[in-house]
């Protein structure tokens, strides 16, 4: 059995996101101005996973020394709201992986589903039902906003929180250990690596702009940063009220900066921000992230696809190198017509509590979480799911990799290294993509 190792201590993107407004941040994160408390607060559902879906491999069950322990899992995703268009991609992962884990131990996990919106409120309206019941660990919100926002209820409650799609900055602070951990690599790696990919591009004369939320903020200053250490000129650097209707002010600031370059952190309001930039004669190269990928489709821009042609970024990988190989088409086959963004993280945030469980031999959040940290490290390597829940109840210390790659948590519970796919928006907004970068925290 692994020793307590201390709680601080997927090329297919078939983004239909770009057809679809699409993570989160956020990706990062949601507005709450775009959904309503009224309807969202009522839409709770609850799946008890069967154990139809036969498991990745065949194995032969070992002698168990250790006992199943059976969890029961609120996930709180946004069904409503501004990134609801890529709900299946969020919560699909959770029930394909469920049926894996239950195909190994029948009933071994339930999973609950409820709506978070994009807004705090309706978040924390229907995150209540996970507090005060039976539940032993919750998965989302989705947009970083929103889970910094219950964060202190998930917190008071002794609840552990995985998050596998909130980038923000702000989670690789100590105060959020041990409860909240998340399979998302932090915006404190994608941001020197997309200043890399600008200043590879050649330009020295740089904007930096971003919404002023937990998500834009973060990444935003550690982009210029990081654009200013490798010898660029960050000539704006400046986060905006992302709630306003117009950013013709914003828009004449930068093209009257003398910009060469502007990457934008935004969400849905970066395609307000691209009409606003066509109309102030914007003409540089323009630099996005997932933010922007998850939320911005052909309406988003007025049809004006045109305007985005060109645009190049960076985006947490659907595909990563070092990910379970078996895992896209599982997935696809699982759920054909769900888009990909962030699934691979969804579903080892999944993987990763039951395995932390199974390993503490208790459901309570306050005994289990020890041992999130450990199953992603320094054991013996495994990836299938079910491969990793045999092993742990023969009493193998486990290092689990899986569908986003190469976890090896830190003592901030996230990812200590992020894979990333570059990519450039083609005609009619069509995403073509190409090199694979790897950063680590710094």
């Amino acid at each position: 059995m692994k020793k307590s190792v201390p709680a601080r201590s997927w090329r297919s993107l078939a983004l239909l996101g770009v057809a679809v407004a699409m993570i989160l941040s956020a990706c990062g994160d949601g507005d709450a101005d775009t959904t309503t408390t009224t309807a969202a607060a009522a839409t709770t559902t609850t799946e008890e996973p069967t154990a139809t879906t036969e498991a990745p491999t065949e194995t032969t069950a070992p002698a168990v020394m250790l006992d199943p322990v059976p969890m029961r899992i609120g996930s709180i995703l946004p069904q409503t709201g501004s990134l609801s268009a890529i709900i299946t991609a969020l919560e699909e992962p959770l029930r394909m992986g469920a049926e894996e884990i239950n195909a190994v131990s029948a009933d071994l996990v339930t999973i609950d589903f409820a709506d978070s919106g994009t807004d705090p409120t309706v978040a924390s309206t229907n995150i209540d039902q996970y507090l005060t019941g039976d539940h032993n660990a919750i998965i989302g919100p989705a947009a970083s906003s929103v889970a910094n926002a219950v964060w202190d209820k998930v917190n008071t409650a002794g609840m552990v929180m995985c998050s596998g799609t909130s980038t923000g900055a702000i989670f690789s602070q100590p105060q959020y250990n041990p409860n909240h951990v998340r399979t998302a690599p932090s915006d404190d790696i994608q941001a020197p690596l997309l200043g890399n990919v600008i200043i590879d591009d050649g330009y020295t004369n740089v904007a930096v702009v971003w919404r002023s939320d937990e998500y834009g903020e973060g990444f935003g200053e550690a982009l210029a940063n990081a654009v200013a250490a490798a010898g660029a000129t960050v000539v704006l650097e400046q986060g905006f009220d992302h709630t306003q209707e117009s950013f013709t002010d914003l828009s004449q600031a930068i093209v009257g900066s003398g910009a060469e370059a502007l990457a934008m952190i935004v969400f849905a309001e970066g395609g307000q921000l691209v009409l606003d930039l066509e109309s102030a004669g914007w003409t540089g190269q323009t630099y996005v992230a997932d933010g922007f990928v998850d939320n911005i489709q052909a309406d988003t821009v007025g049809g004006r696809t045109d305007l985005v042609e060109g645009y190049r970024g960076t985006y947490p990988s659907v595909a990563p190198a070092t990910g379970e190989a078996t895992f896209g088409d599982r997935f696809a086959a699982f759920a054909p017509d769900a888009p990909t963004v962030f699934s691979a993280h969804m579903y080892d945030c999944l993987a990763t509590i039951v395995l932390a469980a199974q390993v503490a031999q208790s459901s309570d959040p306050a005994v289990y979480v020890d041992e999130i940290i450990g199953v992603t490290r320094d054991g013996e390597k495994c990836e299938l799911v079910a491969d990793c829940l045999e092993m742990v109840w023969s009493g193998v210390d486990i290092d689990y990799d899986g569908a986003s790659g190469v976890l090896d948590f830190t003592e901030n519970g996230e990812p200590g290294i992020g894979i990333y796919d570059t990519f450039t928006y083609g005609a009619e907004m069509a995403i073509e993509y190409g090199d694979q970068l790897t950063g680590e925290l710094p």
